[in-house]
């Protein structure tokens, strides 16, 4: 395992730790992102420098092979005219690209398997980002809910509690003094009208009384 593939590790773990005790899970996952992000897009950067500089380790390579065997034709050329030190000379060229073949295909081929690990090294970037985002939309969601409960608690907080026995005898308590006290009302407006009725009445059957014996005296002689 690489070294880049253990700090992978190590710091999903230790997200995975943190999560556990945090009191703002979103803000520590958003901050694991972003850092995980900035980390994907500098790995990318070195998987396009590796993969412009194997496709130049791959252009010495065969350029190398080339002239290689270039000059292995050459030699064979000057021997068949009877220029050995010409087939020499071709020669001794054929050994150096011989040499700069076999150093450049070495350099290629750690690249390739550098590039290969990259890759690797990517994709797991990309899927660890993926699974810690995947979290946080699962505590949004979480958070979400809790809000919206305790939404819901502020709402009904000093509202409506349901009525109980209680409350319904306070109710018909209140109603009967209000009924009590409307009838006493009347009650009283009533004997008012009947009080004052009854005086006129009687003041009247004064004043015949009184007229009834006025007259008599008269009759007797009392009154003139």
């Amino acid at each position: 395992m690489s070294l880049m593939r253990r700090m992978r590790d190590i710091t999903v773990a230790t997200l995975n730790e943190r999560l556990e005790q945090a009191e703002d899970p979103v803000k520590l996952i958003d901050q694991y992102l972003t850092a995980q992000r900035e980390q994907i897009m500098q790995s990318e950067k070195v998987y396009r420098q590796m993969m412009a500089h194997a496709q130049s380790l791959r252009q010495q390579v065969i350029a190398a092979e080339q002239l290689r065997d270039k000059r292995e034709q050459q030699a064979m050329i000057a021997l068949k005219a009877g220029e050995e030190q010409v087939a020499k000379m071709a020669l001794q060229e054929k050994m150096l690209q011989e040499e700069k073949y076999e150093q450049y295909k070495d350099l290629y081929d750690q690249s390739k398997h550098s590039i290969v690990e990259l890759e690797e090294q990517i994709d797991g970037l990309k899927r660890d980002f993926d699974e810690v985002l995947g979290k946080r939309q699962y505590y949004m969601a979480r958070l979400e809910s809790v809000r919206l409960q305790q939404r819901m608690n502020e709402s009904m907080r000093g509202g409506y509690g349901g009525l109980n026995g209680r409350t319904f005898h306070r109710l018909e308590e209140r109603i009967s003094d209000m009924e009590l006290e409307t009838r006493s009302l009347r009650d009283v407006r009533q004997l008012g009208k009947e009080l004052a009725h009854a005086g006129s009445a009687m003041q009247q059957a004064l004043e015949n009384e009184l007229t009834q014996l006025r007259a008599k005296l008269e009759k007797e002689g009392w009154l003139k």
